[in-house]
């Protein structure tokens, strides 16, 4: 496989974004504002910091949630994640043209994220070796956020996560302890809008 086929065309920058990105991202936050919730995609070291959470080893597909321009798409892609395990669920089109062009391997879904584990029942994909997402969480209620990782983590691997980036300090999604284990990353300052990754897991059974 070519580098041009796993997204990493002449003159990209690292983790798969071009300069003009930015411009793309920013005008379709103007559009709709409470699908991208910010005017930048997620810098390097975000990305970096949300892939390194996915281990290659584990079989299956990875699914991302809110792509966008996909500089995480890209920094799973250079962690060991073949681009034909990616499954991109996006809602805006142009995002979905952006990465089929860069990852025509993927599968890119145009749909509702929050709707993915509806999506991803009817694909029968087999079991999930994680769920990345980067959307916007706090513009939906504590319910819908709790229920869209726990109905992609019944989809999942026993050991794979659920891995969603926030810009609190505090968890995203509401954590049944008895149920779920969930861990913070350190605060990554390297980012526009620094940013934590929450990893989230069922908790073994004794």
């Amino acid at each position: 496989m070519t580098k041009s086929a796993e997204g990493e065309l002449p003159g990209r920058r690292r983790y798969g974004t071009e300069p003009r990105d930015g411009l793309v991202f920013f005008r379709a936050w103007l559009r709709a504002p409470f699908v991208t919730a910010t005017m930048l995609p997620g810098g390097p070291f975000l990305s970096a910091a949300i892939a390194a959470a996915i281990d290659p080893k584990i079989r299956g597909p990875v699914v991302e949630l809110g792509p966008g321009t996909g500089p995480v798409t890209a920094a799973l892609v250079a962690r060991g994640i073949a681009p034909e395990r990616l499954v991109l669920i996006e809602l805006l089109p142009e995002f979905c043209e952006l990465l089929r062009k860069r990852y025509p391997a993927a599968r890119v879904i145009q749909g509702d994220a929050f709707a993915a584990a509806s999506t991803l029942r009817e694909l029968n994909l087999g079991p999930l070796a994680g769920v990345v997402s980067c959307l916007p969480l706090y513009a939906r209620p504590p319910e819908v956020r709790e229920q869209l990782m726990l109905e992609t983590l019944k989809l999942a691997a026993p050991e794979a996560p659920f891995v969603q980036a926030t810009n609190f300090p505090r968890s995203p999604i509401p954590i049944d302890q008895a149920r779920i284990v969930a861990a913070p990353s350190k605060r990554i300052w390297r980012n526009v809008f620094p940013a934590v990754v929450w990893t989230y897991r069922f908790r073994a059974r004794s």
